[in-house]
């Protein structure tokens, strides 16, 4: 492939995976993951790599200005301890994925999505001002503790960033806003704190070259932007919706690949 025609490619993984990312919160990593392999055609390690190198940037940071202008916070305790269990997992996590087969990534990829898709749909909304945690910093330490770490085992294992289980985990499992519960996921794509599982890829050469990593980071800071604003603009449960679909398809093609 071409340096030009790498680089356009990489823009449109990024420009994609950029939207779904602002648009639903979550960290571009499971995007970047199914379109490097179909625009790309990476092989499952080094489309993973490929996804934990390219988020080291912080492309999230329009995203996480355009949820913050809207009035959402992010308490720093909330970002310390998932920060901390973040770290932990993603190291475990990179050194697992090196040890196992396409397929096993592939099938563990479905589970992990089928498994956060059930939690988003059984989730059920309750009355906001009495029982969700909007504005607060007092959530309980553990909880917070270990979504980072499954955050960061599901990143460094299947190199999807572990947005989605930051937003699964806080806003289904501690009833925190979805907007909210976005913001934080987002953060953590401008935090880099995917390097140690971004460098256990690096060094084994699991990446696509260089032009087409420059074309998916300058895509993801235009399409996190935009999606973000789009984001804004919706009610929760449109928001929750969205993620819904977005995983499914994401599972449905994980499916099909592993079969394949």
């Amino acid at each position: 492939m071409s340096f030009i025609l790498e680089l356009l490619a990489g823009a449109g993984v990024g420009l994609i995976g950029g939207l779904a990312s602002g648009f639903t919160g979550t960290s571009p990593g499971g995007g970047l993951v199914i379109f490097s392999v179909l625009l790309l055609g990476a092989e499952q390690h080094i489309a993973q790599g490929t996804s934990l190198i390219t988020q080291i940037p912080p492309t999230g940071l329009a995203g996480v200005r355009r949820y913050w202008q809207n009035g959402n916070r992010s308490p720093l305790s909330w970002i310390i301890w998932i920060c901390i269990g973040f770290l932990v997992g993603g190291i475990g996590g990179g050194y697992a994925a090196a040890a196992v087969s396409d397929a096993v990534l592939q099938w563990t990829y479905v589970v992990y999505l089928v498994a956060l898709i059930a939690l988003l749909i059984l989730r059920r909304d309750r009355n906001e001002a009495s029982h969700e945690a909007e504005g607060r910093d007092d959530l309980p330490r553990l909880p917070l503790l270990l979504i980072g770490m499954l955050a960061g085992f599901s990143s460094g294992f299947m190199g999807i960033g572990g947005g989605l289980a930051i937003t699964v985990g806080l806003a289904a499992g501690l009833r925190v806003p979805q907007h909210q519960a976005q913001l934080v996921s987002l953060i953590f794509s401008v935090i880099p704190t995917n390097i140690p599982a971004a460098w256990i890829y690096w060094s084994k050469g699991l990446m696509v070259g260089w032009p087409a990593i420059i074309g998916i980071v300058a895509g993801l800071w235009i399409g996190t932007d935009f999606g973000a604003r789009l984001a804004n603009g919706v009610s929760k449960s449109t928001l929750r919706r969205a993620m819904i679909s977005l995983v499914a398809l994401m599972a449905l093609y994980m499916t099909h690949k592993a079969l394949t």
